[in-house]
């Protein structure tokens, strides 16, 4: 491996400890580099607090002078929450900046790296591209289409079942696909579901891995807003939760619910319902970039006639339930095979008894029927 390989594989590194945690801002590492050895390195903690480049700065101190920077995104040229990083870069005399990506942020795209070119540093642009393009996934979609990055989470059986008959799920999968799905939620800004999951499993949507973060609650509710009032995901003191409702839902219900302290969105709906692709810009006008989708099948299924899933990941048990269990997602209106949902770049693997599926879900998929 090449130095450059080397030093940006560690700014990635640490750019990877901030997903999920810094949304609307993209998860991003810094390391100053001088002599041929890391005198300062860092990563954007979180939206308000230093950049990457600030972080590693602060570590480096005088030792920052004449060195070389490698980073997983431009350096930012606009005032946002914090000055731009590359006022604070210029003065150091830089031997060289390394750059993973281009930021697509109309505010900055390319700006960061010409005006630093433009001070006599010179800049070399997409080492390690391919892993900066993985990380910064959710935040380029928010950028340039408005909405999140989307990952439909399912845990099923063998034939496609996450309930039984009678309606029990617990549990399907073993206790090491549930870590690995509790993972998903340290990294993704915000997971949702359905208000009939809050109604039958009274789930907490929390992240139970030490040191894990967890995710901003999102429940996907109708006009009457029928959430048990002792619903967990309501309960004071824990993560925060939004209700997405449509518009003239019962004002009684937004108040009280306001009063618990969560936050209700509402978006233009049709006959009570929200079309799934306006849920996912209102929640990308929020700044979320990632959102894990976590609901039963009228939501699975409501996500991908809209088409707006970008990945999937199925958790699979070596169980089978029948014919009159609860299907993992629900109709989607395809009356010919050809017109079935399409993955791409599928990875099949193990966690402990069950099989897990990660795959791409190919575009586009969105129904033609009813309203966007």
């Amino acid at each position: 491996m090449s130095a450059d390989a080397r030093f940006m594989a560690r700014a990635l590194a640490l750019a990877a400890r901030g997903l999920g945690r810094t949304f609307p801002n993209p998860p991003v590492g810094a390391v100053f580099v001088r002599g041929g050895r890391v005198v300062g390195e860092g990563y954007h903690h979180r939206a308000g607090a230093p950049h990457a480049e600030i972080e590693a700065l602060r570590a480096a101190g005088a030792r920052a002078r004449g060195a070389v920077l490698y980073v997983t995104l431009e350096p930012c040229t606009h005032f946002g929450r914090t000055p731009p990083c590359v006022d604070a870069l210029l003065p150091l005399g830089l031997e060289r900046v390394v750059c993973a990506a281009v930021d697509p942020d109309p505010r900055v795209r390319g700006r960061g790296i010409r005006r630093l070119r433009r001070a006599g540093v010179p800049v070399t642009v997409g080492v390690g591209a391919a892993e900066a393009a993985r990380l910064l996934a959710g935040y380029r979609m928010r950028v340039l289409r408005g909405r999140p990055l989307v990952t439909l989470k399912l845990a099923a059986t063998l034939d496609g079942r996450i309930a039984a008959a009678g309606g029990d799920a617990r549990w399907i999968t073993g206790a090491a696909a549930r870590r690995l799905a509790h993972a998903l939620r340290d990294v993704s800004d915000a997971v949702l579901v359905g208000a009939e999951t809050v109604r039958r499993d009274d789930p907490r949507l929390t992240c139970r891995l030490p040191g894990g973060r967890d995710p901003v609650r999102v429940v996907l509710a109708g006009p009457r807003l029928a959430l048990p009032p002792r619903a967990r995901v309501l309960a004071p003191g824990g993560p925060p939760t939004w209700i997405v409702a449509p518009v003239g839902a019962a004002p009684a219900r937004v108040a009280a619910l306001r009063r618990r302290g969560a936050e209700v969105i509402l978006v233009p709906g049709v006959q009570g319902r929200i079309p799934f692709a306006r849920v996912a810009a209102a929640l990308g006008r929020r700044g979320l970039t990632t959102l894990l989708v976590e609901g039963g099948a009228t939501v699975a299924a409501e996500a991908l006639r809209a088409g707006v899933v970008d990945r999937l990941v199925l958790f699979l048990a070596p169980a089978l339930l029948g014919g009159d269990a609860v299907p993992a997602v629900g109709a989607l209106g395809r009356a010919r095979v050809r017109d079935a949902v399409r993955l791409a770049d599928v990875a099949v693997g193990r966690v402990g008894r069950d099989l897990v599926v990660e795959a791409r879900v190919r575009a586009p998929f969105a129904s033609r029927k009813g309203p966007r």
